[in-house]
């Protein structure tokens, strides 16, 4: 069992008082993270004592806040056993639908599948038979598809060979590969603030400690605070984001991306570039990949630009890291499925037309949602951007975590601000994604625009915690 700190309970739950009941946002905070995965389910929470003493209220405070998240079935409490995080009537185990007042899931920045999946799929099975004779064991990849990868980056300006791809189950599982082969229990690794949570998870399971650079919508990466990084904490690892990054859709300038390489070569630090949001560009030029202008491992996968239930990603890595991982590779999985990458090769066939295709989606979601924000939420600060799948808004109060829990009481679920943060900053954005049908979107900011009608936003909390990114 996950017994979880008062000190880092303290730090995820970030500027939690409302002008409401203090036992009521405590409880409520507890839940946002409880439902966010940010406390995962089954954990052990800190004693009623020890919390009140790290927040600096009173122990019934404390007692109150717990006693209702037990009474909503979010927590529950054994005699010389702590209180345990749950899900009302659902034991300690998630299913796909912890709260049935759900109607609209906009956690995830994703899009359907493209119409060709369903062709695809149906032309890899016919070629399934001519593999059977095999193990099926595959930690590399087919030859074929890692050929086509090649193929790919070589046409986007960066000289590539098959030995230099290894195929993946997604993104996912290429960061976690990656960061169990590069990164020891004592390093450190760089990482971008807001930036995609799942990748904090898996660089903080391998390393020591994680080092934020600040990343903003409008002004992009802190060059200086990287640079300094880089020189002052000398990370292993660096993990960043240069494409339409996820959440806040900035590009990193060419010049920057020169400078972020020989920054980290003269540390001897390896740059690990995702770029699962590189292809989805609306519009403007496209930039050439990280790599192109200096040392750089890059992840690509097909979960955003085709459909994320096709489990196939990749890393573009120098040939000796390659057989590096290849190696770790077998301590974890035995390689990627082959029908899914007899489909992945399908796809790639027709890719340059489904990316134009995806253009014309998003750039209709964007549009939309922009919009609509303007129109509903005019107060808020929404950016411009030119690809990925999603928009950083600046809500200029940091009510983020308490819009989310009213969102999802009206049947909206949204990541709050601090889910794409550490230690609860970010309280004043939130994650809109604009790659759902336009109709969708509509009721989605319908119901947004209720939920923030809601709250007693006139006394702004103090957000301590980032004041250079508001």
């Amino acid at each position: 069992m996950i017994v979880l700190a008062a000190r880092r309970l303290a730090a995820e739950l970030g500027a939690w008082r409302t002008t409401g009941p203090g036992y009521i946002a405590l409880a409520d905070r507890i839940r946002l993270l409880s439902l966010d995965g940010r406390i995962p389910l089954g954990t052990r929470l800190p004693a009623e004592r020890e919390l009140a003493a790290q927040l600096a209220v009173s122990r019934t405070l404390v007692a109150a806040a717990y006693a209702r998240l037990r009474d909503a079935g979010y927590l529950r409490s054994t005699r010389g056993s702590g209180s345990v995080v749950a899900l009302p009537d659902r034991g300690t185990a998630p299913t796909n639908d912890d709260d049935a007042a759900v109607v609209l899931d906009f956690s995830k920045a994703a899009l359907p599948a493209a119409p060709q999946v369903g062709e695809a799929a149906a032309r890899a099975s016919r070629e399934l038979p001519a593999y059977l004779n095999g193990n099926g064991y595959d930690p590399l990849g087919l030859p074929r598809l890692r050929r086509a990868l090649a193929d790919r980056y070589s046409a986007r300006g960066l000289p590539t060979v098959p030995n230099q791809i290894m195929v993946t189950l997604g993104a996912q599982h290429a960061i976690s590969l990656l960061a169990r082969t590069l990164l020891g229990r004592s390093d450190t690794a760089l990482v971008e603030a807001p930036s995609y949570p799942h990748a904090y998870e898996a660089l903080r399971a391998a390393g020591r400690r994680l080092v934020p650079v600040s990343v903003d919508a409008d002004r992009g990466w802190d060059g200086d605070g990287l640079e300094q990084a880089l020189q002052r904490t000398q990370p292993a690892l660096a993990y960043v984001m240069p494409d339409f990054h996820n959440p806040t859709g900035a590009v990193m300038p060419p010049a920057q991306r020169e400078r972020l390489t020989a920054a980290a070569a003269r540390q001897g630090t390896v740059v690990i570039a995702d770029e699962t949001m590189a292809e989805l560009r609306i519009d403007g030029a496209t930039e050439l990949p990280l790599a192109a202008f200096g040392p750089a491992v890059l992840i690509g996968s097909m979960g955003k630009t085709v459909w994320g239930g096709l489990r196939i990603g990749w890393i573009r890595a120098d040939e000796e890291l390659i057989r590096r991982l290849v190696q770790s590779r077998y301590a974890q999985d035995l390689g990627t499925p082959i029908l899914e990458q007899l489909i992945a090769l399908e796809m790639l066939g027709t890719y340059d037309e489904l990316l134009r295709f995806r253009a014309t989606q998003l750039r209709e979601g964007r549009d939309h949602l922009e919009t609509l924000l303007r129109e509903l939420l005019p107060e808020w600060n929404v950016p411009h951007v030119t690809g990925g799948l999603c928009t950083w808004v600046n809500l200029g109060a940091p009510f983020s975590s308490q819009l989310a829990l009213a969102a999802r009481d009206r049947g909206l679920l949204l990541g709050a601000g601090p889910r794409f943060g550490m230690d609860g900053v970010f309280e004043r954005f939130l994650r809109v994604p604009f790659s759902y049908p336009v109709e969708d979107t509509r009721r989605a900011l319908g119901i947004l625009s209720s939920a923030w009608q809601s709250l007693d936003t006139r006394v702004a909390v103090q957000d301590d915690f980032a004041p250079a990114l508001v």
